[in-house]
């Protein structure tokens, strides 16, 4: 009987960024100057017959089952134990994935992934003994809300009326996702200490201290 072969070595391990839409995720990621992986390109494709839905027939982007939990983790599971991985693009304007292409490690001991659904695979990198930390990113919702609209039609996600009305919704429900994000194990900070946690963890910078974290 063939010895089934050792598993490859973790060379690296991820740093979970969470929050709601709009919160300031990517721009604490990409200042961080590690490697980044956007969640959000695991969003599953608009046309599968089984996405959630809302009352009105719409397809519920802020549901999890949206999204590829597996894929994700194996993606980064692949990224700690080597040097690149090859993950999928996905355009919010066509609701499905366009394309592929590959993140490189470079070295780097620390990955950083962001996302909306990021609390959601806590446990299981855990599970892995890939995760360094989970933070979720705080602000006041007021702030979220402009900074989501603005960069949601910036980018031609959907109409303006739609965003609108989208965005409203999403800031009324915005205590109950950051509750769930809390119970699934992501821990509250500002961007500011995030980005000092995320030099702390990549040996660029001293321990820090915990702050206090906006309030809803």
């Amino acid at each position: 009987m063939a010895t089934p072969p050792e598993p490859r070595p973790i060379l690296a391990k991820v740093v979970l960024l969470a929050g709601p839409s709009g919160c300031g995720k990517t721009h604490v990621a990409l200042q961080s100057g590690l490697p980044v992986v956007a969640l959000d390109d695991f969003y599953r494709g608009g046309a599968a017959p089984d996405l959630p839905r809302t009352d009105d027939g719409a397809v519920d982007w802020e549901d999890p089952d949206t999204w590829d939990a597996d894929a994700a983790v194996q993606a980064l599971d692949e990224l700690c134990r080597s040097e690149t991985v090859d993950v999928p693009t996905y355009s919010f304007g066509a609701n499905a994935v366009v394309g592929h292409r590959t993140i490189e490690r470079n070295g780097s001991p620390v990955v950083v992934a962001e996302g909306i659904f990021a609390a959601e695979i806590v446990a299981a990198l855990r599970e892995r003994d890939l995760l360094a930390d989970a933070l979720l990113v705080r602000q006041p919702r007021t702030v979220t809300f402009v900074r989501r609209l603005l960069r949601d039609i910036r980018e031609a996600r959907k109409s303006p009326w739609y965003l609108v009305r989208q965005g409203w919704t999403k800031t009324m429900a915005e205590p109950a996702v950051v509750a769930r994000q809390r119970a699934l194990g992501a821990r509250p900070t500002t961007k500011a200490t995030a980005l000092r946690r995320l030099a702390e963890l990549a040996g660029d910078g001293p321990p820090i201290a915990s702050e206090p974290c906006p309030s809803p």
